[in-house]
């Protein structure tokens, strides 16, 4: 009888979920097929900017400097329009969307400086550790593609997604340690009586980052329990490109630095609640660019320094946004 029993109540939940999810995939009266929307967040990355400098013939470290530009945390809004299917389960359809983060100015962290100058082996020469400012911060996507529903089920969205990011920074009090040089390219352990330096109330650096990628893309998702739904996605390319100039305030020099094809990585999820016409989402991702390459000149010289420079980036983005669909 029990057995009997937990057979109708698994049943009973089968029909109520194929009832509600064949009510949901039609065109209900009065609803349009397709929908415009206008959306607000609120959000926060948590992560590192890289500026790379790549070593000389000489040097035997893997790299001749490494910055690394903290953002943990950085809190900023978003402003998001969207266009695509008002149920993406119900056919086939076209959707894009526009998204802009504005950063807002604070703190955010640290900033480590390395170099390995020695011609005799990898070890480390100078380090430098200062309080990081990430000063501006834009983020713009635009993404274009299609809805695909497969079965009533889930749908699948193929899409193109551009993306512009402009971060700026800089450093500034800390303190400096540096290996006490025994010759021209040599010097002795940065742990033997090195020479300290104190940056305190001194601004020492300022960097800033333009980024521009191209990714395909592709999303699977569900509404099939509404009004909750589901989405993840993934992009993936090489397509990148940085324009960077660091600008070091104690030498009165700045490097103009063009780098390209660092791979680019991102996955994301959503969590949505839909209320009338009002959507609550949670929402994380994962963006990530490789070591980029690319050429060096030192104050807007025509001819570019003997070693290469580069460049990457490794952000959690996570916020809640909140949508409405005219």
């Amino acid at each position: 009888m029990k057995n009997i029993s937990s057979f109708r109540f698994l049943v009973i939940i089968i029909l109520t979920i194929s009832v509600n999810t064949s009510v949901y995939c039609q065109k209900l009266p009065g609803e349009r097929a397709n929908t415009f929307s206008l959306g607000v967040s609120f959000g926060t990355l948590f992560g590192q900017a890289k500026e790379l400098v790549y070593p000389t013939t000489d040097t035997k470290g893997e790299l001749l400097s490494e910055l690394l530009w903290d953002m943990k945390p950085l809190f900023y809004f978003n402003l998001q329009a969207e266009f695509g299917r008002t149920n993406p389960l119900s056919a086939l359809g076209f959707y894009s969307s526009l998204s802009f983060k504005m950063g807002l100015p604070s703190d955010s962290g640290i900033l480590q400086d390395r170099d390995w100058m020695s011609i005799e082996n990898n070890s480390l020469t100078h380090f430098s550790e200062h309080t990081n400012k990430t000063g501006s911060f834009y983020w713009l996507d635009a993404k274009i593609g299609l809805s695909i529903p497969v079965k009533s089920f889930f749908y699948l969205k193929p899409f193109i997604n551009g993306s512009w990011m402009y971060f700026s920074f800089s450093g500034r009090d800390g303190y400096g340690t540096y290996a006490r040089s025994k010759g021209t390219g040599t010097y002795y352990p940065i742990d033997d009586n090195p020479y300290l330096h104190s940056f305190e109330g001194e601004e020492v650096i300022r960097y800033h980052q333009h980024w521009l990628l191209i990714a395909p893309g592709i999303s699977i998702g569900t509404n099939i329990f509404y009004p909750l739904s589901f989405e993840l996605s993934f992009q993936i390319s090489p397509f990148t490109y940085c324009a960077a100039v660091d600008n070091h305030i104690g030498r009165s020099a700045f490097f103009n630095d063009y780098t390209a094809w660092g791979l680019f990585l991102e996955p994301k999820g959503i969590v949505s609640y839909s209320i009338g016409r009002f959507d609550l989402s949670l929402e994380a991702a994962y963006r990530y660019i490789g070591k980029t390459k690319g050429k060096t000149f030192i104050n807007n010289s025509s001819f570019p320094v003997e070693n290469e420079s580069g460049a990457g980036l490794g952000l959690l983005d996570a916020r809640i946004f909140v949508k409405f669909r005219i």
